[in-house]
C-alpha cells in the first residue's frame, strides 16, 4: 500500500479546520480512513476531497489531456531558508576623540551578517484519474 504522510506540509490551516470545513466528507470515512487523514496519510484511491483533509490545499495545480483521458495534479511544496555563510553587509560608522591628535575621528567597521536564501522544494505530487489518486510521488530526501 503505497502512502504519503506530509504533515509537516499542511501550511497555517490545520487537519482540524479542514475536517470542519467539509464534515460530511469525513463523517463518510470509515475509521482507518478517518484515522489515517488526521494523520495526514495518504492511499491511492482516495479523491480530492479526502486528500485535501489529508494534505490542505495544494500550491500548484495542474490538468493534463492524454490518450488515457484527462488527468488532474496536486503539486505540495515545502519551503526553507538555506543558510549561505557569512556575508558583507556593509560599515558601522563610529565617530570617538582621539586624545593623542586632540581631534574626532571617524571609524568604519565592517559589518557582516549570517546570509539565507530562500528555497522552494516539491515533496509530493498526487496524480488524480477520474476523480480518484492514482499516483503518488513524494521526494525520499
Amino acid at each position: 500500500m503505497l502512502a504519503a504522510s506530509l504533515g509537516f506540509l499542511t501550511g497555517c490551516q490545520s487537519i482540524d479546520d479542514r475536517i470542519k470545513e467539509k464534515p460530511a466528507v469525513f463523517a463518510g470515512l470509515d475509521a482507518v480512513t478517518q484515522n489515517k487523514i488526521k494523520q495526514g496519510i495518504i492511499d491511492l484511491g482516495y479523491n480530492e476531497d479526502m486528500v485535501y483533509l489529508a494534505l490542505g490545499k495544494p500550491d500548484q495545480k495542474r490538468e493534463s489531456t492524454s490518450a488515457d483521458g484527462k488527468t488532474t495534479t496536486w503539486i505540495y511544496n515545502t519551503y526553507y531558508d538555506r543558510y549561505e555563510g557569512t556575508a558583507f553587509v556593509g560599515y558601522h560608522r563610529s565617530v570617538y576623540f582621539d586624545p593623542y591628535l586632540r581631534s574626532y575621528r571617524v571609524y568604519n567597521r565592517p559589518v557582516y551578517a549570517d546570509a539565507y536564501r530562500e528555497e522552494k522544494e516539491e515533496r509530493i505530487r498526487v496524480v488524480f484519474k477520474g476523480g480518484k489518486a492514482a499516483v503518488i510521488e513524494q521526494s525520499k530526501d
